[in-house]
């Protein structure tokens, strides 16, 4: 088990309620929350934005971040271009998206610096080893367990995450997980855990306090 649970909170603000605007206020009052609990990573993850709409939001987040912690790293889903011109401390690569290794040329930053974080979506035990050799920082390994709004995709369940933390990068669980099966996570070998609706449906202090006490 994990010395001490990374929890990483991937933002969705199609899931809030109301208009654009009050979707936008609700995603920012939700990424306020989770800095000021102390998540570790925090991944925007607005697909449907033009790249200018994304990086409008996301200067506004890494502004945010920074002026409320120096702990919580701030990765853009899929976009390198957006990550740098934002300011964001790396970016989230889909399994369809360019390998680690690429992200990192276009970033202009060697493997040795921790200034710019590769993390890599992983759905195999061999696309983590094949992340890990090209030089991401952590992989975020999905779906572990079924999903309620996505039952057509079949679970990996924890024998494969067992499998797939064998790599030397972190991998973090993804995929259904909640308060009670996160323990399962990291008993499997998991370095923490990920997730949309267990942190935008819960009161951020209270699942870090939970998570951190495993």
């Amino acid at each position: 088990m994990a010395d001490r649970c990374l929890l990483y909170y991937i933002t969705d603000r199609s899931q809030f309620r109301g208009d654009e605007r009050v979707r936008r206020r609700d995603l920012l009052a939700k990424v306020a929350e989770a800095v000021r609990a102390r998540v570790d990573y925090i991944q925007l993850r607005e697909k449907d934005l033009s790249t200018r709409e994304l990086e409008m939001l996301a200067r506004e987040v890494v502004a945010m971040v920074r002026e409320n912690s120096s702990l919580t790293r701030l990765l853009i889903n899929s976009r390198t271009d957006v990550a740098l011109a934002a300011g964001a401390d790396g970016v989230h690569l889909r399994a369809d998206d360019v390998g680690p290794c690429e992200a990192r040329q276009a970033a202009h930053r060697p493997l040795t610096t921790d200034q710019f974080l590769v993390a890599a979506s992983c759905h195999s035990k061999e696309d983590v080893i094949r992340s890990d050799s090209e030089g991401a920082d952590f992989a975020v390994f999905a779906p572990v367990f079924e999903k309620n709004n996505a039952p057509e995709r079949q679970p990996t369940g924890l024998d494969a995450l067992h499998e797939a933390c064998r790599a030397k990068i972190p991998v973090l669980a993804l995929g259904g997980v909640t308060m009670e099966n996160a323990a399962a996570c990291l008993e499997a070998g998991a370095a923490g855990v990920a997730g949309i609706r267990l942190f935008q449906e819960n009161k951020i202090e209270d699942v870090v306090r939970a998570l951190r006490a495993l």
